[in-house]
């Protein structure tokens, strides 16, 4: 679990099994190609990390509300979160993002800022993993 209190950024990465069509809110219908997602959020609220641990239990099929873009990936059967990596203190949401590499699933995470998304692809978990250590590490 993460330290609750605490507020910040995190980025989840995600592994999709198969191939999925996915009805992502108020987006539509998109697909989304087996391979490892990395999506980037900000917890700057009153519950913080709280966030974090909800979509865990999201991901899990602990908790069936849909509220967020990334709610309804991590709600698909076909999903595993892989990992997860946060940073108290630091709020660089859109930098994180923009820092990650591989294709984009446009407007995903992003309708409350200037960015293209906060989800991005990869087919292999290395590229993302190492990619978000990166990001980490020059904020």
């Amino acid at each position: 679990m993460t330290e609750t209190r605490a507020k910040g950024t995190y980025t989840l990465l995600i592994e999709l099994e198969a191939n999925a069509e996915i009805g992502v809110g108020a987006l539509g219908l998109r697909d989304f190609p087996a391979g490892w997602y990395a999506y980037t959020g900000s917890a700057f609220g009153t519950g913080g990390f709280s966030r974090v641990d909800r979509h865990r239990r999201v991901a899990a099929g602990d908790h069936d509300v849909r509220h967020w873009h990334i709610d309804y990936l991590l709600g698909h059967p076909a999903v595993r979160l892989d990992a997860v990596r946060t940073s108290a203190g630091l709020d660089a949401e859109c930098r994180v993002a923009r820092a990650l590499p591989g294709e984009r699933v446009a407007g995903f995470g992003a309708s409350d800022c200037g960015c293209d998304s906060h989800l991005a692809y990869a087919t292999e978990r290395t590229i993302l993993s190492r990619a978000i250590g990166n990001a980490y590490a020059e904020q």
